[in-house]
């Protein structure tokens, strides 16, 4: 069905060597210079923990891309992953505030969008709207970057599951970009996914490092590339007519860190708090305080992210509006009802 080009698996494989052959040197150096994070009152996890793994993920993505990729074509992705890459690393060495971080992000997506010229430019019919002016285009483009990154750095609290989840999303968005015969991104995405896979064997309960804010903001700036492209590009579904799907499957392919980060920050507006207010509101703060553990936690929001991926192939050939609306009431419910389940116990 697909034509798989070389270059592709031999991308996949090295991110993955280069990973898996890293985290080792890095957790006995985070070790012997004391580079953990310590569990505070508001972790889910115990003892010290090395915070660097993101510096194993990066290295394998970049040297992954600077072997197989057409370095023409994304030498500006590069450079913003650079850029998120040293943002991050100062946040785990020093500590950054969310505005200084969120400056960081938004250079690095403008040089996406002005120097790479990868934006979102229409909406394809979502809310009735179709081509954006270039003002609009490039400050939902922003916005996408922001909401993506920083929802999945914010179910970046259980051991497996950021990681977990952005396989499946770095996956589906791999085999659309395949699909669309967008080389490059498919490039990019194989990419990531092969790095996470390495990363996964150590991260998965108990964990032996975290990604740190370095890993998540990278795996997300690189998700978010990708979904701009989604939404671009498409995938280009014959109903009554050729028609770009790209929005619902940028959206359903990151609805679990998506729909939960809305969610929290709904119930945090209705309580007078800001969105950034930190707190264990999480769906996945919920499955711990019922007891699933951070395994089954992991495993349960990954089965859920990829139960809503299969369900969303009979949501194509509705009105792009009505699929994301039936998929945004089905991953709410899903993701309340631990929290409706809590309530009822603890009456």
């Amino acid at each position: 069905m697909f034509n798989i080009d070389n270059n592709i698996l031999l991308a996949l494989s090295m991110s993955f060597m280069i990973t898996y052959f890293a985290i080792p040197k890095i957790i006995s150096f985070a070790h012997k210079f004391r580079l953990s994070d310590v569990a505070g009152e508001r972790a889910s996890h115990e003892g010290s923990t090395p915070i660097f793994g993101g510096i194993a993920i990066f290295s394998g993505i970049i040297f992954s891309l600077l072997f197989w990729s057409e370095l023409a074509n994304i030498q500006f992705i590069i450079t913003s992953l650079v850029i998120v890459f040293f943002v991050g690393i100062i946040d785990d060495l020093l500590g950054l505030t969310p505005y200084k971080k969120l400056i960081g992000q938004i250079i690095a997506i403008l040089i996406v969008i002005y120097l790479g010229e990868i934006q979102i430019d229409s909406m394809h019919g979502v809310l009735g709207i179709y081509k954006l002016p270039e003002i609009i285009a490039t400050l939902f483009t922003v916005f996408v970057v922001v909401v993506i990154t920083n929802g999945f750095n914010l179910i970046d609290g259980v051991d497996g599951l950021a990681c977990g989840v952005g396989i499946i999303s770095s996956f589906c968005f791999g085999v659309v970009a395949l699909i669309m015969s967008q080389l490059d991104m498919v490039i990019i995405a194989f990419s990531l996914m092969g790095a996470l896979l390495a990363f996964l064997k150590y991260n998965f309960h108990p964990a032996r490092i975290f990604m740190g804010d370095t890993g998540s903001l990278v795996v997300g700036m690189t998700l978010s590339v990708l979904a701009i492209n989604c939404i671009r590009y498409g995938l280009v579904f014959k109903t009554n007519g050729l028609l770009n799907k790209g929005p619902l499957l940028a959206i359903v392919f990151l609805a679990v860190p998506l729909f939960d980060s809305f969610r929290v920050f709904i119930v945090r507006a209705l309580k007078g708090d800001g969105p950034l207010t930190a707190g264990r509101d999480h769906i996945h703060h919920a499955l711990l305080e019922l007891g699933c553990g951070h395994k089954y936690t992991s495993l349960i929001l990954c089965a859920i992210s990829i139960l809503l991926i299969l369900g969303s192939y009979f949501l194509l050939e509705y009105n792009i509006n009505t699929g994301i609306a039936i998929l945004a009431g089905v991953s709410f419910l899903l993701l309340t009802i631990p929290f409706y389940i809590m309530r009822f116990k603890s009456k």
